[in-house]
């Protein structure tokens, strides 16, 4: 199947689902499960509204920089679990046994230690993120092939130059998706803790408007992080396609 050929059965299929949803709606629906169209008119109105940007950016200036300490932290150290065997028998057991945790859960905890302000809900991020990072950086190094660093040996390269230019390009691909996860992941916890606990920033109005029976508005702003989420993988994939290249110039 063609990428052509594929977009459009996705499209089909999302329109075919829309079609569905719309007629549900026509035939009758409760009153808290709004059509298509009525979601699509509010967020077109929402749009043009300034309070919606303000907890845009609220949001924004707690995920990104979760996101940014999380994925740097998992890179670093899941990169030197992979190359020290001694840091790996060291740090990466806690990493694994912790893993399955539900990093949310940790919220109460991080409001206890750091208060109920911002950095909390930016270190939640920040753990959440870290995992995923971590454990493809991690593994990407393992999967080297051993007859590149063999290779590298034979010719005289030192062990610094041995992981900047064999195991690091190695581990990229993986690494790199595992912060196209990290990514995901920083704007699931966003709204999480920001539902739990917050004054202001699109979690904290989903949880206002829909608590208040505004759930045309709550619809709107929840489509406004599914905008957001989509686009920033879109550009993260257009980012990593063109650091990738070099993968497919030399098959």
């Amino acid at each position: 199947m063609t990428a052509t050929v594929r977009h459009l059965a996705q499209a089909g299929a999302l329109l075919a689902l829309l079609i569905v949803w719309q007629l549900a709606a026509l035939a009758g629906l409760p009153d808290f499960i709004l059509s298509p169209f009525q979601i699509a008119r509010h967020f077109i109105e929402a749009l043009g509204t300034a309070e919606l940007y303000q907890h845009v950016w609220a949001s924004l200036a707690r995920a990104l920089p979760g996101f940014a300490i999380g994925s740097f932290a998992g890179a670093m150290l899941g990169l030197a679990a992979g190359v020290a065997r001694w840091f790996d028998r060291l740090f990466s057991p806690a990493v694994f046994l912790t893993y399955p945790v539900p990093k949310i859960v940790m919220l109460p905890i991080f409001m206890l230690w750091f208060g109920i302000g911002d950095l909390s809900k930016v270190l939640i991020i920040a753990l959440a993120c870290f995992y995923p990072v971590f454990i493809n950086a991690y593994y990407g190094v393992r999967q080297t092939r051993t007859i590149l660093v063999w290779s590298a040996l034979n010719m005289g390269a030192s062990r610094s130059e041995i992981f900047r230019r064999v195991v690091l390009p190695s581990a990229m691909p993986e690494l790199l998706n595992g912060i196209r996860t990290a990514l995901a992941l920083s704007f699931i916890l966003l709204v999480s803790s920001e539902l739990i606990v917050a004054r202001e920033g699109l979690g904290y109005l989903i949880g206002f408007l829909g608590a208040n029976g505004s759930y045309d508005a709550m619809y709107a702003v929840v489509l406004t992080v599914a905008f957001l989420g989509f686009a920033a993988d879109r550009g993260y994939q257009m980012l990593i396609n063109r650091m990738l290249q070099w993968r497919e110039q030399t098959h």
